[in-house]
């Protein structure tokens, strides 16, 4: 599993409780993988004007033709206003039926880098997370319903 760097958002370094929220987009076709990886770095440089994004991961398993997001929040608000943000809802729109999405969330006390990075990637390596479904979503989108 490969894992960008971290990406700040807004709420960095906000105390308190947290949400997040992890993503994890199969493709059909592994020559979509780079477009959706691309679509996604671009919502990713976008993070830090996020109302509410405390940060987030990208990651891929590129030989499993697998990708998406492990995105921290401030709240569920947050995570809602990312997933009607237009650039958004657009990158959704364009690969929709193109693979199968899963998303997973969690509440957290606070933000433990590590701890968090932990926990996603091991539910990552068992098992696609709950919530899975059939042509719709992208990497990095941060859903969590």
């Amino acid at each position: 599993m490969l894992r960008s760097s971290w990406t700040a958002g807004q709420a960095h370094g906000h105390s308190g409780p947290v949400l997040v929220s992890v993503t994890d987009f199969t493709l059909d076709r592994l020559r979509d993988l780079p477009g959706v990886y691309g679509e996604a770095r671009r919502l990713a440089a976008h993070w830090p004007e996020l109302d509410g994004a405390y940060g987030m991961w990208l990651w891929t398993i590129p030989t499993a033709r697998r990708c998406g997001a492990v995105a921290v929040w401030r709240d569920t608000a947050a995570l809602h206003g990312f997933i009607a943000w237009p650039p958004h809802v657009a990158v959704m729109r364009a690969y929709k039926g193109r693979g199968t999405l899963a998303s997973a969330t969690w509440q957290a006390d606070g933000f433990d880098p590590r701890a968090t990075w932990s926990r996603a990637q091991a539910a990552l390596r068992t098992k696609p997370p709950e919530g899975r479904s059939r042509g719709n979503g992208v990497a990095g989108a941060g859903h969590g319903h």
